[in-house]
């Protein structure tokens, strides 16, 4: 295998819909010339081609992997790294420089949008941290047993619906208040899921407007949850009153969701949802074909090299 082990491997993905999205990688190559960084890039065709470019950077001997991306794009490259035995794994290095329609796994770590020169800067410093990554176990319509692993969240129900317009929105949209527009829209239609969802000894068998759960901060419905405990994060939400949607919204945007009489939070190592009757499910921002049957959802502890500011 070539070694390129002080040679960063960068997978840039164009960020869906901009205007110039050229004009993004322009910045990020100056900054890396200013900076005298080594590297070698590869640009992300489609939204599914990173996985396939990641892998070729690994078997490439990259040790420093980048992904010039958002949190779609992170969660492939985190698919493929777990495709990679773990002595090879433990080797490599992910890092991110955000650039995509939502960006909340790098928020986590306080990396702006924008501030390219930060992430180069985090990159090169390259102070690595161990952490965890959620997995979703389930089996397809062909009766294929499968998995999905996850950085930031999975969300069953309104909220993976809402995810979902939030990727397709334009504009000012873009912003954590493109949530706004189209939860008012479902949320008035009053949505709720039939479910049966057991969480270590507490068993939910009810109608669900959403569940949330976090190995970081879930799009705001999981605010405490951190990608290094060893535990996810869970938040059960019944449909609230009409009278509660904006101290809802309010609390939501300022962080204190759990605070709401509708949110349920919990914390676990495994939760199973034996039942979710037609509801969407989102894996990091990015709606998958819903499981046929029961599904588990579990953590898996210090699995990824993840580089942190």
């Amino acid at each position: 295998m070539p070694s390129n082990d002080n040679k960063w491997g960068i997978v840039y993905c164009p960020k869906s819909g901009a205007f110039r999205p050229q004009r993004k990688w322009e910045k990020v190559e100056k900054c890396l010339k200013d900076k005298n960084i080594d590297y070698d890039f590869v640009q992300s065709e489609t939204s599914g081609s990173v996985e396939r470019l990641v892998k070729m950077m690994i078997n490439n001997g990259y040790k420093t992997i980048v992904v010039v991306g958002g949190d779609s794009a992170l969660n492939e490259a985190v698919n493929c790294f777990m495709q990679t035995p773990k002595e090879m794994r433990d080797d490599i290095s992910l890092g991110v420089i955000p650039n995509g329609l939502m960006n909340d796994f790098a928020h986590f770590w306080d990396m702006e949008d924008n501030d390219i020169e930060q992430a180069v800067e985090t990159i090169a410093k390259h102070r690595v941290r161990k952490i965890d990554l959620g997995c979703i176990k389930y089996t397809n319509e062909k009766g294929e047993k499968c998995h999905r692993h996850f950085l930031n969240c999975i969300s069953i129900g309104l909220v993976a619906s809402v995810i979902q317009k939030r990727r397709k929105a334009q504009g000012a949209f873009l912003s954590k208040l493109s949530f706004i527009p189209s939860s008012l829209l479902m949320i008035f239609q009053r949505l709720e899921y039939k479910m049966r969802i057991k969480i270590d000894t507490d068993v939910i068998d009810r109608k669900v407007m959403t569940v949330c759960v976090g190995n970081a901060q879930g799009y705001g419905f999981t605010p405490s949850a951190v990608p290094y405990n060893g535990l996810l994060d869970v938040s059960v939400v019944y449909h609230p009153e009409v009278v509660q949607l904006v101290e809802g919204f309010y609390l939501l945007f300022s962080g204190k969701i759990l605070n709401h009489r509708s949110v349920h939070p919990y914390r676990t190592q495994e939760i199973i949802v034996e039942k979710a009757e037609r509801a969407q499910i989102s894996v990091d921002g990015r709606l998958m074909n819903t499981p046929t049957g029961p599904f588990k959802i579990i953590v898996q502890q210090e699995v990824i090299n993840f580089i942190i500011p």
